[in-house]
Formats: structure tokens, C-alpha cells, sequence
């Protein structure tokens, strides 16, 4: 009888499947070798530690006595990126981004096969980074971080092996050292024992900032003027070209850059109610507030919260909405101090009204462009590449005292996107007469390239 031919690879495949038949019944199954670290997927988590851990932070930047938002922005930068990298080996499709942050170039990793809990390496990585990065909080305050993470640690680890937890908690904290270290680097480390150098000398002349003797601080001197010299987290911003001012010094009436100043003038002669409650909402004084910057994180929390994110989205939002903020304060000061130039109440005096005062006291450094209108948009880019368009309400400054001297309550304030609530940030600022438009305008321009550079690193594999 005649069969017919058979391909010689069909032969092979019946060979081996044969072979591996009989193999079978004299030896167990074989289990292939685990290719990476095992775990509880954070997709499968609620975002609350992340969520507990950046409300601490918040309170620790508000409880610290001459915190700075300079400084307080490269705080977040970090507690965010060390949030994501505690924890990313729990994201099935994410990857660390050791190798493209500038000069970091590994980082530690946990053991190949063996079982993490990531919340609890979550929770001892932001303990310890925050305790480093703010030895100057108060000691209650710091007892507080101590606390938070005992509470936490006992609540997540009641039913998990002891093995697992020491692993956990080891790889966390090895994460927090290693940040911290490169942090060490950067030119901001210990950035609050001298955020008024003596040794830097303002430019004098026309058109140039004059520290003030009556704004948000007592010392007439600059905030941090060489903080636009930090490292960026993200190379491509560092290499952002610093924007033009676009109109120049001119006392000329008919100027556009009289007519600028002349306009915040003008604005304030006819603030309304909402205007009065839009300008101290944002006001976020660092004396009084988590600052800017936290401002900023809050918003992070309120998008998790409102979107029911997960804690690996938890996670991946506070570190690129920590790093936006961070790298946006290193660009917009950078710019600030290559023109040095003077708010609307020095040039005003001068040339509208001699005894003018704004709305809101003003900062100690200069104007052009202006902080909030950069980092409120680098936050805004951030998040809307996260989450999309979101109608959200923004309560970060509920329960608040109200504002006595402006009569103003701090109301919550609700809006259609994180667009529109950077765009009221730095229309605020306006408000309080201490930004011109072009201020604003550039800064939330240059804000969006920042993001941009946040959200164009490889987050996933």
C-alpha cells in the first residue's frame, strides 16, 4: 500500500511530539523560568497609598517655614519619580525611566522571580525620600512621615509573608537612596539654606526688576537666581531656547509695552467679586499654602480622584506631573533672570501712579515670564495627555480662613479642563498686579513645551 509523501517538517513536528510525550510520563512539567519580579499588578490596585503619601508631602511643604516654590517644585519632582520607580515593575507594560532622565543612568531593580508587595515598597520609598529631601520641616512634622509610614506598613502587610515585606521595604528604600543621591547633583540640593544669596548683584537701569520692600517677603533681595542653572529631569527641556520678550522698555504712552503695564493698572480699578476670588485662589502664598508647585501636585490628586485612577495610574501621574512642575520652575527662572525684567507696581509708580500698590503682594523675583502661568500649563500638558478633557472642581484651599484684608472666602472652583483651570491661573496673576499679559502669554506657552517633554519619554516598553 502507497502512502502519501509527507513534508519533512510535519515529520519533525510528530518526532517531537512523540518525544515530549514520552518524556512526560517519567518527569514533572517543566515551569518556565519567571523573566521578572512577581506581584500584585498595580492596575489592579486603588491609588489610595500613592494618593495618603502625596497629601503628606503637601502638608510637609506647607508646615516647613520658608519653603520656596523653587524649591518645593524640585521637591515634587522627585517624591513623584520616586512613586513611579518604587514601583513600576508592578505595571505590566511600563519600563523605569533609568537611561533617559539626564544623568541618571540606572537605578536599582529588584530580583528576577522573587515576590514584591509594591505598595509597600511604595510607601518606605516615599518615606524616606521625604525625610531627606525636607531635613528642615519641623520635628513634629517629621514624626508625622514616621507615623504615616508605621500605619501604613502594619495596614498593608497583615497578610503578607515576612520575606515579602523585608524585600519590599528594601527595594523601596534603595530606590529613595539612589534618587536622593543623584538629587545631590542637581544644583538645588539643600536649595533652602541660602534661597537669598548676597552674592548676587540685580542689573540696574530702565526696565530692569527692583527687589521690593513691600512684597510677600521682608528681604529686599532674588529668590534663587542661579536655579535656572539646575539639571532638568528631562533633557529636551534644558535645551528649550529661552523665549523673547515680545515687547521691549519704552515710557512712551503710545508703547505697547507702556499700554501693558497700563492695562494691569487699569485692572485693577475695576475688579469684581470673582475677580477678587480668582486672584487669591491662586495666590498660593508659601507662608501660607503648599505653594505653587503644590497647587499643581494637588491638581494630580484631584484627577486621580476624579477619574477613579488606579494606583498604577497614581503612580505615573505624580511623577510626570512632579517632574512638569520641577522642570518648569528651572526653565521659567532661568528666563526671569536672563532679563531681569520689572513687575507693573515698579513701573507703574514711575510713570502711572507714584503710591500703587497691587492687588496682591509681590514676589521676590522678577516678572517676565510668569511662574504660574508656566507651571500651571506644564501641569495642564501632563494631565490632559492622561486623562483627556475632565470637568473636575479644584478644593485645594477649602476650609482655608477666609481672606479678611480682601474680603474674599475660598470657595471651590470648578472647570472644564485642566486647560481652562492654567489659563485662570495665570490670568489670576494679572488680577493680583503682579504679571503683564506677556508674562502670562509666554509662560503658558513655554509651560506646554515642558509638558510635551514630560509626556515624550518612554513610558512604556
Amino acid at each position: 500500500m502507497r502512502f502519501p509523501l509527507l513534508k519533512t517538517g510535519f515529520i519533525a513536528t510528530v518526532i517531537t511530539a512523540l518525544i515530549v510525550g514520552c518524556s512526560a510520563k517519567n518527569s514533572a512539567p517543566v515551569t518556565p523560568a519567571p523573566t521578572q519580579p512577581l506581584g500584585t499588578p498595580l492596575t489592579t490596585l486603588p491609588a489610595d497609598v500613592a494618593v495618603t503619601w502625596a497629601n503628606m508631602s503637601l502638608r510637609i511643604t506647607a508646615k516647613t517655614l520658608s519653603n520656596t516654590p523653587t524649591y518645593a517644585s524640585r521637591a515634587f519632582g522627585y517624591l513623584g519619580l520616586g512613586m513611579y520607580e518604587a514601583t513600576v515593575y508592578g505595571i505590566p507594560d511600563h519600563q523605569s525611566l533609568a537611561g533617559q532622565l539626564t544623568d541618571l543612568t540606572k537605578l536599582p531593580r529588584p530580583e528576577i522571580g522573587k515576590v514584591y508587595d509594591w505598595s509597600v515598597s511604595l510607601n518606605a520609598c516615599e518615606a524616606s525620600l521625604l525625610k531627606n529631601l525636607y531635613p528642615h520641616a519641623p520635628a513634629n512634622q517629621l514624626a508625622a512621615v514616621d507615623s504615616l509610614e508605621t500605619a501604613l506598613q502594619e495596614r498593608l502587610t497583615r497578610s503578607v509573608a515576612t520575606d515579602v515585606v523585608a524585600r519590599s521595604v528594601s527595594f523601596g528604600k534603595a530606590i529613595a537612596d539612589a534618587l536622593f543621591e543623584w538629587s545631590k547633583t542637581d544644583g538645588g540640593y539643600e536649595g533652602y539654606k541660602n534661597p537669598f544669596p548676597t552674592d548676587y548683584k540685580l542689573p540696574t537701569g530702565e526696565g530692569y526688576w527692583v527687589a521690593p520692600t513691600d512684597g510677600q517677603v521682608a528681604t529686599a533681595r532674588a529668590l534663587h537666581p542661579r536655579w535656572g542653572n539646575n539639571r532638568t529631569f528631562a533633557a529636551a527641556n534644558a535645551a528649550l531656547p529661552i523665549p523673547k520678550m515680545p515687547a521691549t522698555f519704552s515710557r512712551d504712552p503710545a508703547s505697547d509695552y507702556y499700554k501693558m503695564y497700563k492695562a494691569v493698572y487699569d485692572q485693577k480699578k475695576q475688579l469684581t467679586q470673582a475677580d477678587k476670588e480668582a486672584a487669591i485662589w491662586w495666590s498660593d502664598d508659601p507662608s501660607q499654602t503648599f505653594t505653587p508647585p503644590g497647587h499643581s501636585y494637588n491638581l494630580a490628586t484631584i484627577a486621580i480622584r476624579t477619574k477613579g485612577g488606579t494606583l498604577a495610574q497614581a503612580v505615573e501621574t505624580y511623577a510626570r506631573a512632579g517632574m512638569a512642575v520641577a522642570d518648569a520652575f528651572i526653565c521659567c527662572f532661568k528666563c526671569k533672570y536672563t532679563y531681569v525684567n520689572e513687575r507693573p507696581s515698579w513701573y507703574i509708580r514711575l510713570n502711572v501712579e507714584q503710591y500703587w500698590s497691587p492687588f496682591w503682594p509681590e514676589p521676590p523675583f522678577p516678572g517676565f515670564p510668569s511662574g504660574h502661568s508656566t507651571q500651571g500649563a506644564a501641569t495642564a500638558t501632563v494631565l490632559a495627555d492622561l486623562y483627556g478633557t475632565v470637568h473636575f472642581t479644584d478644593d485645594s484651599h477649602v476650609g482655608r480662613p477666609s481672606d479678611a484684608v480682601r474680603n474674599v472666602d475660598f470657595k471651590a472652583r470648578s472647570f472644564n479642563s485642566f486647560w481652562e483651570a492654567a489659563e485662570e491661573s495665570g490670568w489670576s496673576r494679572i488680577l493680583g498686579g503682579i504679571h503683564t499679559q506677556q508674562d502670562n502669554e509666554v509662560g503658558l506657552n513655554e509651560g506646554k513645551k515642558i509638558g510635551g517633554s514630560i509626556n515624550s519619554l518612554v513610558w512604556k516598553k
